[in-house]
């Protein structure tokens, strides 16, 4: 009788009744796994023998949640996503997954376990996006687990997630931008939120901008690059993606306001002599009075303030953003156009901003029609 290769496996029935899949391993090794019939060893078999044959190591039925989540952040996530983004991964699987659902066994965790854990979330007075996105990052562990053949399937995907109301979008009204235009005038940050309402610069984008980016003769900046604060370290990390790399014109006014934030800050400069950091950090166009980088919480606080000061409605800084955008669908500026101006990575996440500005258009959009059906000699 011919000896067995490695990944071959046999299948038989034990004296309890159980039934049995064996398969060796790479070290010579033989694994064997039950189940209550024989399609269940044999499934359990095949996905055993896949892993072997993608290389990976072979898990066992007793491997839990919380080892699997600890292989997947050291092993996948950290070549595959930002540094900023594996932190937050770091801290939802050690705050929320592992404690939910860590001793749970890999092979037997189901969507009642991952809907119960959410229900659990939602009972300690998380919002229910909160608790999707707890769900999104396990469904990303999950997916990496049936892709190698480590799980059958993907328990977090089958569960129902929690149904999140919709956030009221409030479109920006020319009449709201000049307002807020003018609460942030002759403050020393009045060219970055500028920048942010005319042009919708994400907030790391434009604190990352160098005045090397900026091309004040033509009219122009590119974006390369978005500032973050990791482990209280400042690091300039790639654009979010591949449209968010982008040049964009600049209008003249726009422009103007550069200009006169960078005499401030040549001015400034001079005052602090030889604490100027600026250097360091290759000469920033959004920094503090040292040249050093200014922090997202800052420049919201800051933002915050002088709307409150101007008697405005309180706003996010990355409502400046979404703002940008309703002006640009208002003033019939091609969705194409307005895609990548904004860096926008899908055409439908700026459509889905142009349709709430659509109600307000429409009278104007039939006017034009009577005007050009109907208008009289």
């Amino acid at each position: 009788m011919a000896k067995r290769g490695q990944n071959e496996g046999s299948i038989y029935k034990r004296k309890d009744g159980r039934w049995a899949a064996t398969v060796a391993t790479s070290e010579g090794k033989r694994r064997t796994f039950y189940g209550k019939t024989r399609a269940e060893a044999h499934s359990k078999l095949q996905t055993a023998q896949r892993a072997l044959t993608n290389g990976l190591a072979l898990v066992g039925e007793l491997e839990t949640c919380e080892s699997f989540l600890q292989r997947w952040l050291r092993d996948t996530a950290t070549r595959k996503v930002r540094p900023r983004t594996l932190e937050r991964y770091e801290a939802i699987t050690r705050q929320h997954l592992i404690p939910s659902l860590g001793r749970v066994r890999l092979a037997r965790l189901t969507p009642g376990h991952v809907e119960r854990m959410m229900n659990e979330g939602l009972a300690r007075g998380l919002s229910p996006q909160t608790v999707a996105h707890h769900r999104a990052v396990l469904r990303g562990a999950l997916n990496v687990g049936v892709r190698h053949g480590i799980v059958i399937r993907n328990a977090a995907t089958l569960a129902d997630p929690p149904r999140i109301p919709q956030r009221e979008f409030q479109a920006l009204t020319l009449d709201s931008a000049k307002k807020l235009l003018s609460a942030v005038q002759g403050d020393r940050l009045e060219a970055l939120f500028t920048v942010a309402l005319s042009l919708g610069l994400r907030k790391g984008e434009a604190l990352g901008l160098r005045w090397s980016d900026v091309d004040l003769g033509h009219g122009q900046l590119s974006v390369r690059r978005t500032l973050q604060r990791m482990a209280s370290q400042w690091v300039f990390l790639e654009p979010k993606t591949q449209s968010s790399r982008r040049t964009i014109a600049i209008p003249a006014q726009v422009t103007e306001s550069l200009r006169t934030h960078r005499s401030r800050q040549l001015e400034e400069r001079l005052q602090v002599g030889p604490s100027w950091n600026g250097q360091l950090w290759e000469d920033l166009v959004f920094a503090d009075e040292l040249g050093q980088p200014l922090s997202g919480f800052y420049v919201s606080r800051r933002f915050k303030k002088l709307l409150s000061d101007a008697g405005l409605p309180t706003m996010r800084y990355h409502d400046l953003r979404h703002g940008a955008a309703s002006l640009m669908a208002a003033l019939g500026i091609p969705p194409r156009v307005a895609m990548d101006i904004l860096g926008h990575a899908q055409i439908s996440t700026t459509m889905n901003i142009y349709a709430h500005v659509a109600p307000e258009l429409q009278r104007d959009a039939a006017d034009r029609v009577a005007s050009a059906l109907w208008a009289t000699g």
